[in-house]
């Protein structure tokens, strides 16, 4: 069992905390805030005993021991004060520590920065753990690495324990997968079957429809029999995946094949959209969503299930005319009424670009986090903080 912070007590304690504060950013405009607003909680928590908060976080995939200005976390240092009505100190140089007050606040700058932080090396880890009295692991969405700053600072630090934020996310998943309530329907899309193999080979035993988006249902398409032109597609997992339409079958179970697709011979906002039948795509198309009549089906399966756990959007979202197939399912979903888990950065894009955040039963901050769980697979930064708990 993990400690949690509730239970301490916090008073004048230097308290480091891990957040997830990997914002999508715009030319240094933060353009989604649901990372920002789920941590805000926590942080009030700590600030609201008194306890001297220093924040850390990473941000994109700057190269490790590099400074890059385009990755500051200085806008979201801004925002978080704004929020908070505090002021909120960005520090670039914290390794001889840091000046920090109690019910003060401090953001140190991006993790990343630091060569050490994904090398999970212990001097860098030792060097956090320097920094606090109790260190709160509440980044969800980076549970799945066993990073300095996820992983090696709970081996150091006097105390190790579990926010509030990372519990509600764990607690969430426990009750969409535990015992999920049938029929249960997983979406899990994205641009490569490669990355989420052993998420489908997961779930194809557990769900009762699983739908499969973007370049993954490409190389489904193409594994049923179709041609896909030029569309994003693994051929060398063709045959994978038709043992998995295999796979499901034998356990009752379906991997629909789109019925129709929307083409386009280019990749562009521009590009003119045109909807055709699965078996009626020409050698200088790309598939970029899925049609209306599929729409429409994985819809009313969306509407049926009592469960739904989605990763990943269906088609293109970005641009207009390839966003009405991951506009329609994710309706279908706010419609449905059922238990809703939805997770990953462009899953949470399209949620707020259809406004329907709201309806969504659980919105998960985490993307690879997500599916290590729904792999079935434990996450190192939780397993540290139980072998911790009792010091």
């Amino acid at each position: 069992m993990m400690k949690h912070m509730s239970d301490i007590d916090l008073t004048n304690k230097r308290v480091l905390i891990r957040e997830d504060l990997n914002v999508p950013m715009d030319k240094g405009t933060i353009s989604n805030e649901t990372r920002l607003l789920a941590a805000v909680p926590t942080i009030k928590q700590a600030l609201s005993q008194q306890a001297a908060v220093i924040l850390v976080s990473h941000l994109g995939r700057p190269t490790a021991g590099k400074y890059e200005s385009k990755y500051s976390l200085l806008p979201v240092a801004n925002r978080l004060g704004q929020l908070l009505n505090q002021d909120v100190q960005l520090i670039k140089d914290w390794h001889q520590g840091v000046d920090v007050q109690p019910g003060e606040m401090v953001l140190l700058e991006n993790i990343r920065f630091e060569a050490g932080e994904k090398s999970n090396d212990d001097e860098l880890a030792k060097k956090l753990a320097a920094l606090c009295d109790v260190f709160v692991m509440d980044a969800f969405g980076t549970s799945h690495r066993a990073h300095a700053s996820t992983y090696g600072v709970a081996q150091f630090a006097p105390m190790a324990c579990a926010g509030p934020l990372l519990i509600q996310e764990l607690d969430a998943l426990q009750k969409g997968l535990k015992n999920p309530e049938k029929p249960m329907l997983a979406i899990i899309g994205g641009s490569k079957v490669s990355g989420k193999l052993q998420v489908l080979h997961s779930l194809v035993n557990q769900v009762d429809k699983l739908i499969v988006g973007g370049g993954i249902a490409n190389t489904f398409i193409k594994a049923a029999g179709f041609r896909v032109g030029q569309s994003l597609h693994e051929p060398d997992l063709v045959e994978e995946a038709k043992q998995l339409i295999d796979k499901a079958k034998q356990a009752g179970n379906e991997i629909p094949i789109p019925e129709d697709v929307v083409v386009a011979t280019e990749f562009s906002a521009d590009a003119l959209a045109e909807v055709k039948a699965v078996d009626e795509v020409a050698d200088n198309e790309m598939i970029l969503d899925i049609g209306p009549k599929t729409a429409a089906f994985y819809a009313y399966i969306a509407k049926q299930a009592k469960t739904v756990v989605w990763n990943g959007p269906v088609g293109v979202f970005e641009f207009p005319q390839f966003s009405k197939g991951t506009q329609l399912l994710a309706e279908g979903i706010a419609e449905g009424g059922g238990f809703s888990m939805a997770g990953g950065g462009d899953t949470l894009a399209a949620l707020a670009q259809f406004g329907i955040e709201d309806n969504i039963s659980y919105i998960s901050t985490g993307g690879g986090a997500f599916l290590q769980v729904l792999e079935g697979k434990p996450l190192p930064a939780v397993t540290i903080l139980e072998q911790v708990a009792d010091r």
